[in-house]
């Protein structure tokens, strides 16, 4: 038993190639901006603000993801005078899309002058359903699996696209499938989460980057693609331990502030349970100057 890999990676409208990998990545993000824009008018927010911030954040990411790429797997490039830009190869690295695409974002919430926090936590579990949908590309891809194994849900990898050294295995960890299942699961805890407990913003975008980093941890000891390697470990997983540590510490940090003083209104509607102190933020963010809380972003 084992799972088939796909005899192709796309499929042809008229005369135009439709990519799997890219396909994915529209559908994750189209599914991001309804959930997010859900989340944010639950909390009062402005619909119409997600929108805006994905027409720049989504480029940026896009575009930060290929530029990490690039930068720390430069051998890896493929072998044309457009290789730098070939993201329906493959290549874009998920930190260097969230993090460009995170500042874009910020520096658009701002401008609006809504509160950054808030909704870094209302897109946080959209981030995630995005990044698991995306996984069904590498699948498609033949690309992010893990080292050999004789699991039943092991996948059936071609030779063509075995790494070196692993020319004789057949079967090989679905390690992009073990991310799309804890992508998921991450994104209902944290769904749950903020209905359920008082979480201070941006603490659940804190926690996505804590509990998805900690997972690439386990997901990097697995993997046997291509990377460079520094002290005998692959360069992500430093890349990953430095995320974990610095995501629980962020944590750490927004939940030892003063909570916010319930105040004016802007607020529609009445907030989920456990959402209470949400809603205030987005009352005392109302009469505030546009701009935002400083440090809000951090």
């Amino acid at each position: 038993m084992y799972i088939p890999s796909p005899a192709v990676n796309g499929f042809y409208i008229g005369p135009a190639f439709i990519h799997v990998y890219g396909l994915m990545y529209v559908v994750g993000i189209t599914l991001a901006i309804l959930i997010t824009q859900r989340r944010w008018k639950a909390v009062g927010g402005d619909p119409g603000l997600v929108g805006d911030v994905a027409i720049w954040a989504v480029p940026a990411g896009i575009i930060g993801g290929r530029i990490y790429f690039d930068l720390t797997t430069p051998k890896y490039i493929p072998h044309h005078w457009y290789g730098v830009f070939a993201v329906w190869d493959g290549g874009l690295g998920i930190w260097g899309g969230i993090a460009l695409g995170a500042l874009v974002g910020v520096w658009r919430v701002r401008r609006h002058g809504a509160n950054v926090g808030l909704f870094m936590d209302a897109v946080a579990p959209a981030l995630l359903v995005a990044q698991a949908v995306g996984r069904i590309g590498n699948y498609f891809n033949k690309e992010l699996f893990g080292g050999p194994t004789t699991l039943p849900w092991g996948l059936e990898i071609p030779v063509a696209y075995r790494p070196p050294g692993y020319t004789a295995y057949h079967t090989f960890h679905p390690t992009f499938l073990y991310e799309l299942i804890f992508d998921l699961a991450l994104a209902a805890f944290l769904v749950w989460l903020g209905h359920h407990r008082s979480v201070k913003p941006p603490g659940l975008f804190a926690l996505y980057v804590t509990g998805y980093s900690a997972f690439r941890i386990f997901e990097e000891s697995l993997r046997v693609d291509p990377s460079e390697h520094f002290l005998g470990l692959r360069f992500y997983m430093y890349i990953a331990i430095i995320l974990t540590i610095a995501g629980a510490v962020w944590f750490w940090y927004t939940q030892r502030r003063r909570p916010a003083t319930a105040g004016a209104g802007g607020v529609a509607g009445p907030a989920p349970a456990g959402e209470a102190d949400v809603a205030a933020q987005v009352g005392a963010d109302a009469a505030e100057p546009a701009g935002g809380a400083a440090g809000e972003g951090d």
